[in-house]
């Protein structure tokens, strides 16, 4: 180890140059960190490389766990990422210094399967790739392995924290295992019987979408067989919509738990049976969760937007958008005339000069949180 710098004392430390400090650097290749000295000033130090990867730097010293916490847990388990595709599955296992590729197919998934045993993996990341990560971590669940499905903001942003710039399918299956030996498991196991009713609800939000599609392009129709066309595919799509509602309400009730959090959802002024499918469907956080990160995790909450002098406008962002959708359809009725405390949330908002959406969003919010009281 080079020494750029030795024990400081106080009265004597004077940073140096600033366009100095970044030619030191730089000429170091980038692997100057900060210790302490014995008077508790910083000094600096050259570390050695962790890598000969020109596109990669090397990781920074710290803690990715909760503050206060003065040393990294490492866990003994061995992990393996999974970048998947239609047709490929991308695997990197950090730990045992392997990488390889198998296709997204049943046989793939066998020879996966006995892969990880033979190396002794235990835990296996994946980003959640449009549904076709589904099949691939049913496998390997059934199999008894810790399966962790990250977002892909979660897999992006820890790249950028290790300073990655590279990007292959390869590397992204590395990035994942990293990634998911330090995000901690869910709290809440999938339940299989929502994952499957959460299919066939997005199948009756497709069909809500269609119609509206439909209507909008019936004003500009003039032909009188093109115009029944369409009332007739709105009439058919109305009925098919209404049918696969009713079977998804059928088997939420065959479920005691399931009918016992719809029951206490319908019986909120302004959550119809719609609403409610929504909530029990895509919400099984509900009640678990404080108000604010019950908000967060359907995007109704509003977050800072201040640095230095500048203060923004808060906004929402992110979360379950086909959750969102739900409660601002919901929403918009109740705060006119279903819910008292929503209309007078309402009228007070706009009576202090608050536009229509931002009041809106604030009676979402504000549903969401009888909801999540109620459960």
């Amino acid at each position: 180890t080079l020494v750029t710098a030795g024990w400081s004392r106080v009265g004597s430390f004077r940073e140096g140059c600033p366009a100095a400090i970044w030619f030191r650097d730089r000429a170091a290749g980038g692997r100057i960190v900060r210790t302490l000295s014995r008077s508790w000033l910083p000094r600096s130090s050259i570390a050695s490389a962790s890598s000969s990867d020109p596109d990669r730097l090397p990781e920074q010293p710290g803690s990715l766990h909760k503050v206060g916490s003065t040393k990294m847990t490492h866990s003994s388990t061995l992990t393996a990422g999974i970048d998947v595709a239609k047709a490929r599955l991308d695997v990197a296992v950090p730990g045992a210094a392997r990488a390889f590729a198998l296709a997204n197919a049943p046989e793939g998934l066998t020879d996966l399967i006995r892969t990880f045993a033979e190396l002794g993996v235990g835990r296996v990341g994946l980003e959640a790739s449009g549904g076709y990560e589904r099949p691939v971590v049913d496998a390997l669940r059934a199999a008894g392995l810790d399966v962790r499905l990250l977002q892909p903001a979660q897999v992006r942003f820890f790249a950028r924290l290790r300073l990655r710039r590279a990007k292959n399918d390869r590397l992204d299956a590395e990035i994942i295992a990293r990634c998911a030996d330090l995000v901690d498991a869910a709290d809440l196991a999938d339940d299989p019987d929502l994952l499957r009713l959460a299919d066939r609800l997005t199948y009756v939000e497709q069909i809500e979408e269609d119609i509206a599609r439909i209507k909008i392009r019936r004003e500009h129709h003039r032909e009188p067989h093109i115009l029944d066309y369409d009332a007739r595919d709105i009439a058919e799509f109305k009925a098919r919509r209404r049918r696969e509602l009713a079977a998804i309400l059928a088997d939420l009730r065959t479920r005691p738990d399931l009918a016992r959090r719809l029951a206490l959802l319908v019986s909120i002024p302004g959550i119809g049976e719609r609403t409610a499918v929504s909530l029990v469907v895509r919400m099984p956080e509900l009640g678990r969760l404080d108000r604010e990160q019950i908000a967060a995790l359907a995007g109704l909450a509003p977050f800072d937007d201040q640095s230095g002098k500048r203060t923004g406008t808060r906004h929402i962002a992110g979360g379950r958008a086909r959750v969102r959708t739900a409660l601002f359809r919901a929403a918009f009725p109740a705060a006119m005339r279903w819910n008292p405390a929503l209309v007078d949330l309402y009228r007070r908002l706009t009576a202090r000069g608050k536009p229509f959406h931002l009041a809106i969003v604030a009676c979402a919010r504000k549903l969401l949180v009888f909801a999540n009281a109620v459960i």
